[in-house]
């Protein structure tokens, strides 16, 4: 597992353009590339390598991509990589399909055929998340993953929603991660695309038994974070949303340390306590930060809160604070 941070204002304004393109080169597959501020290229780029997978949070001004057969000839890794804006808009042509696209949008490319695209985002922002794979990791047959290149698929809504806010997560929450979740957060990543693709095609059917589990239990992971301030939140509300009884979802869960109800409480609590160490919210009493993350008993709450962390609620945010005032001295 490796992070790699970019930003190409480490060099004068003339070369920054070429630091791009030898970094994109050897991250991702290799295409032409113009922009219209190539006399000042400022980008930034934040990429997760896990195994074969490649996870890139990216920031840049107008561009402009190409991939010719020549290049296909010289060298094809063989991908698929997945285009996510976050802000701007897009074109992409392949396999005689055009798509235009915008915030809140995916778009996947093979690189085994040629292509061309253009990005126009807003300066400074993140404008893109983009993942690439092997196509040998997607567990559906490359002809049917091959009818959505150049097709916009919402990426705000539903499993498409669930597939975005799963990438970005990784990547800024990378630091958090260790070489033995490498496996099982790749593995998560191509599921969730294959039954992401599968839906869109009817084609969810033809993934293993195996990979529809494994996306079913990111779905619902997302779906429990999602819905943390709600009171209804039950392992009940939980699988009745699936359509799957309770029985089932405590099956799929069974080699997760925590019972459902006991993981949706350790949720509440950890976003209670980080709640209590934000400088911002120092006005708010402990019971409305409590009572938000639906603990309406404040006397529950607390002896949950010192069961977890070894501390009542007043002495943590007193802790966080004065830790927080030192740092900023």
């Amino acid at each position: 597992m490796l992070v790699t941070e970019l930003s190409t204002e480490v060099v004068p304004a003339p070369e920054r353009f070429a630091l791009f393109e030898e970094f994109a080169a050897g991250s991702h597959m290799r295409n032409r590339l113009r922009s219209q501020r190539q006399d000042d290229f400022t980008a930034r780029m934040r990429s997760l390598t896990l195994g074969d997978l490649q996870l890139s949070l990216m920031a840049l001004p107008h561009l402009e991509i190409v991939r010719t057969p020549k290049l296909i000839r010289q060298s094809d890794l063989e991908v698929y990589q997945v285009h996510g804006m976050i802000h701007g808009m897009g074109g992409l042509s392949q396999a005689e399909r055009d798509a235009a696209f915008r915030a809140g949008e995916f778009v996947l490319v093979d690189s085994s055929r040629p292509f061309s695209g253009c990005l126009a985002t807003t300066p400074g922002a993140w404008s893109s998340i983009v993942v690439q794979m092997p196509r040998s990791l997607v567990p559906l047959p490359e002809n049917t993953v091959r009818r959505m290149t150049a097709v916009p698929i919402p990426a705000t809504r539903g499993l498409g929603g669930v597939f975005h806010r799963w990438l970005v997560d990784l990547v800024t929450r990378a630091e958090e991660f260790t070489p033995a979740d490498v496996p099982t957060l790749t593995q998560t990543t191509v599921d969730l695309l294959a039954s992401l693709l599968g839906r869109c095609l009817d084609a969810e059917a033809t993934m293993g038994p195996d990979a529809r589990r494994r996306a079913l239990k990111a779905r619902i992971h997302d779906f429990v974070r999602q819905r943390l301030r709600e009171p209804g939140l039950t392992p009940e509300a939980v699988a009745a949303a699936h359509g799957i009884s309770t029985r089932y979802l405590y099956m799929l869960f069974r080699d997760q340390e925590l019972t459902m109800a006991a993981w949706i409480r350790e949720l509440r609590l950890e976003n209670c306590r980080r709640d209590l160490a934000d400088s911002r919210l120092l006005s708010r009493p402990i019971h409305s930060i409590a009572a938000s993350w639906c603990f309406s008993d404040a006397a529950h709450f607390s002896r949950a809160f010192r069961a977890a962390y070894g501390i009542s609620p007043r002495d943590y945010r007193h802790s966080a604070v004065r830790e927080s005032s030192r740092i900023l001295r």
